[in-house]
């Protein structure tokens, strides 16, 4: 399940990043409950959210032709450097108490700025820290469960610092937080990749990963569940602290279980794709998951106890990471290492691009019908949208074939090393 973390520079990777995502979650939590508590508007939750991610949709194809043209390992010491220092200026603000929200949003269209860079770079990153490419899906599920265990961390942290002392703490230790993923990517030993030489013309380059991406159908088909998840599946986290105080009536701590619950279920996903010696078999993950996180959002519109909105909120998590985390390791298995950078940038486009715009929709449409009736209206959606992948998964199974054939994967299956799961298929199969 760990196998990943024998190597150096992932370990270093995961041990800082882990430190840094506690504070990350620590900052959301407190971000949600400041522009709450200063508006009582769900329409500013969703607008905050907004200005925070649309840059990564705005500027996620250009963040993948720096990606593959420039070193990785440089461009994430300068975004998480940039991090610290947006995370230090929102700390001062709030703790000196002058902050306002058009500070909030100025300093959240910056950090999305840096985003869309930082993803993309640490995402084509991550395959570089692990020499063997049969060990990448397990350094995969590991991120996100290192990712989810600071979501179960954080949010329960930071509803009891801002039930204690404020939100503004919880700023500031978001920026000591970085501090450790900075030292952990200086002490990294990162061998020169052999770059191909690319055209000089960056839109000739976005041109080509666009192409690339979007022509081939397995990939295609994952990017546009990404995006219908973040678009209609995400908003449910912004919506989060109107549920807490609103429906449950609660307060900031009551918000930090929910996110923790989900952490949670989350968590469990994650680890369960660390534990899976193979990627074949994940379609179907993909699908599973699809149906449970539709469910669970379902259910959870509707609950009005703590305690049932707990188990609902776990469902979703678990179903949320188990769609994402999956086809995260589909795209980073089938695709060209010289078009990594472009194709993920778009994966990030899908990720976070859509999920602001699906914020500013849901806050809107919860003003209007409620944020109970919003909810619903998102999980079945969801569950709608695995049907056109469904549809077109036999062609895409055979699309993927001559890749996993050439990779060795299907091999591996044949000799009967991969049967543990119950999710493995004959070699004539070649099942995502």
């Amino acid at each position: 399940m760990f196998r990943a973390l024998k190597y150096r520079n992932y370990r270093l990777f995961f041990m800082g990043q882990s430190i840094s995502l506690i504070g990350t979650w620590m900052q959301q939590i407190a971000m949600s409950w400041l522009v709450y508590r200063l508006t009582d508007s769900v329409f500013l939750l969703g607008m905050v959210s907004f200005a925070n991610q649309i840059p990564s949709f705005l500027l996620g194809p250009f963040a993948g032709v720096i990606s593959d043209r420039f070193d990785r390992h440089r461009v994430l010491l300068l975004t998480q450097f940039l991090f610290l220092l947006e995370a230090s200026t929102l700390a001062t603000l709030v703790l000196t108490n002058t902050v306002t929200i058009p500070y909030i949003l100025a300093l959240g269209v910056f950090a999305g700025i840096v985003n869309a860079f930082d993803m993309s770079a640490r995402q084509s990153f991550v395959v570089q820290l692990v020499e063997k490419r049969e060990d990448m899906s397990n350094a995969i599920a590991l991120n996100s469960s290192m990712f989810n265990m600071a979501r179960l961390v954080g949010p329960s942290v930071a509803g009891g610092i801002i039930a204690t002392v404020g939100e503004g703490m919880c700023f500031l230790a978001n920026a000591i937080s970085y501090l450790a993923v900075l030292t952990s990517l200086l002490l990294m030993r990162v061998p020169k990749m052999e770059r191909q030489r690319q055209d000089t013309q960056v839109l000739k380059s976005l041109r080509e990963g666009f192409t690339y991406a979007f022509g081939f159908a397995p990939i295609r088909d994952i990017l546009l569940l990404i995006a219908t998840l973040s678009l209609f599946g995400m908003p449910f986290t912004v919506l989060m602290p109107a549920f807490a105080r609103d429906v449950l009536h609660g307060n900031a701590s009551t918000l930090g279980l929910l996110m923790g619950a989900s952490g949670v279920g989350a968590l469990l996903g994650a680890l369960y794709l660390a534990s899976r010696k193979s990627v074949l078999g994940l379609a179907r993950v993909i699908i599973f998951a699809s149906v449970l996180f539709g469910i669970g959002l379902t259910a959870f519109a509707f609950t009005t106890t703590l305690f049932l909105a707990m188990v609902s909120i776990f469902v979703v998590g678990l179903g949320m990471i188990l769609r994402m985390a999956s086809s995260n390791t589909l795209i980073q298995t089938i695709v060209d290492e010289d078009k990594r950078g472009r194709v993920m940038s778009f994966y990030s486009m899908a990720f976070m691009g859509m999920a602001p715009i699906g914020s500013l929709l849901a806050g809107w449409l919860a003003e209007r019908i409620g944020v109970s009736y919003t909810l619903l209206g998102c999980g079945i959606v969801c569950l709608l949208s695995i049907v056109p992948f469904v549809l077109s998964l036999p062609r895409s199974r055979q699309l993927v074939r001559p890749i996993y054939q050439r990779l060795g994967i299907l091999p591996e299956i044949a000799n009967g090393l991969q049967t543990a799961s119950g999710l493995s298929s004959p070699p004539e199969g070649g099942k995502m």
